[in-house]
């Protein structure tokens, strides 16, 4: 599917509009760039492991290059937002942006990156067979070029307490149906002082609520728009998706379920306050990380399924050049240092193994000191990763590529209004069927503008 240069304009705007994802931090200002040709602008999300990479370039890359980067670093709604400005306008004061594999195609698309093929080809040591096939497929452009070299990669699998299985008497099978972690969850419930059966998003936003609960659509065997582009959100199967998702986590979930996103998820897993909790695959880092007070308490499972085999999502942080920079021969060096294979091995000894930026390597999973420190979910979160089906993720043909989401501009739009309708129902302000009923109006909108292509 290509995007007519005329519709560019609300592109621009539907990137701009920003998202809720995985983590909320508070973001910093490191000062621009100077004008000289040994530097570069960095514009790039703030999340931990992206902390760490800003902490080591000075002592490690400038270094060894004598390139001196200036970091620009913001929480995730306003770093996309500062992004799609700059990339779109082609404005040239960031070199460097961190970028998933839902933006990537669409920049290349609108002509806003550089591609990397070349530089792959000559830069022998950064050896581009080395990378998960997954994550490298989705980070190319419609052309076939590949426009991002991921910086990790994440799956999604389910999470629970060994201990408090155990003691309760509860099997987690080792591929569990939504039904029985639904029955799961009822029986771990209550199972300590505080303790819930179960952590899911429920907080707006299409990288929050809408990625987890698109996955259990999925495999419920619904869909956002069929082949046609025809929306399919007054679907029975999308409604007993989501009303399966909204009641698991009002009966079973965390308190304030709807407000909820991963961070919050993450807090309440670590804290002992809840049993279960299906999310990303970077999650198990922080959950064995030294000091965790549930380091060696957690076991990791796929992703639980109803109609298909797998059900977890793809996702990459990764880095783009834009293609308006004149500095691309430098921005590569980086790039090759911030996604290769010397700098994981930089960070597992600088900061513990836990902590590498895995998921996009074969290689990694090699490092004997990574399979130790991580040996509690590194091959789940591999074959997850492996086994993910962004072009075919449910039981019907797509029209665009995604899992938790749909490969279009529009989608950062619509699955935020629509995360809204459905969080308003966990929140108990109103029905599933309503919600579904105004957001199968939402998604009819953009049916409009694609349908017949």
């Amino acid at each position: 599917m290509r995007t007519p240069s005329r519709r560019r304009p609300r592109t621009v705007a539907a990137l701009a509009a920003g998202a809720l994802l995985p983590l909320s931090l508070t973001g910093c200002w490191k000062g621009a760039a100077g004008s000289g040709g040994d530097s570069l602008n960095v514009l790039m999300v703030n999340n931990p492991q992206m902390q760490e990479l800003r902490k080591l370039t000075a002592a490690h890359f400038t270094k060894e290059t004598g390139i001196k980067v200036s970091f620009t670093v913001l929480p995730e709604n306003d770093v996309r937002d500062k992004i799609s400005q700059d990339f779109a306008n082609q404005a040239g004061q960031y070199d460097v942006a961190t970028l998933s594999n839902y933006e990537i195609p669409i920049y290349a698309r609108n002509g806003w990156l550089r591609p990397l093929d070349t530089y792959e080809a000559k830069d022998t040591a950064f050896d581009r067979e080395d990378i998960l096939a997954p994550i490298r497929q989705s980070l190319r452009g419609e052309d076939g070029k590949v426009y991002g070299e991921p910086f990790y990669g994440e799956s999604s699998f389910l999470m629970y307490r060994k201990d408090v299985f155990e003691k309760q008497n509860l099997e987690m099978p080792a591929h569990p149906t939504w039904k029985q972690v639904a029955a799961l969850a009822a029986k771990a419930d209550g199972s300590q002082p505080g303790m819930k059966g179960i952590c899911l998003r429920g907080l707006p936003g299409w990288g929050e609520l809408t990625a987890p609960l698109t996955t259990v659509v999925n495999t419920f065997g619904g869909t956002w728009f069929d082949k046609g582009w025809k929306a399919r959100l007054d679907s029975p199967e999308f409604a007993k998706a989501t009303k399966f998702y909204v009641d698991l986590v009002r009966e079973h979930g965390e308190a304030g379920a709807a407000q909820s996103g991963y961070a919050e998820c993450l807090n309440n897993m670590t804290q002992g306050k809840s049993a279960m909790w299906y999310d990303a695959t970077a999650g198990a880092g922080s959950l064995e990380a030294k000091g965790s007070p549930v380091k060696g308490k957690i076991g990791y499972v796929p992703a639980p399924v109803e109609r298909t085999k797998g059900s977890g999502w793809l996702y990459s942080w990764a880095w783009g050049v834009q293609k308006a920079s004149p500095k691309a021969d430098k921005a590569w060096k980086f790039l090759s240092w911030a996604s290769g294979k010397k700098y994981e091995r930089l960070v597992g000894e600088r900061f513990g193994w836990a902590n590498v930026p895995a998921g996009k390597r074969s290689s990694t999973y090699e490092i004997p000191e990574y399979r130790k420190e991580a040996a509690a979910f590194q091959s789940v979160t591999r074959e997850a990763i492996q086994g993910a089906r962004p072009t075919d993720p449910g039981v019907q043909p797509r029209p665009a590529p995604g899992i938790q989401f749909v490969g279009i501009p529009e989608f950062t739009d619509l699955g935020l209004k629509v995360s809204q309708e459905i969080s308003e129902a966990i929140a108990g302000r109103q029905s599933v069927d309503s919600a579904l009923e105004t957001s199968q109006g939402l998604a009819e909108k953009i049916s409009e503008e694609y349908e017949g292509r």
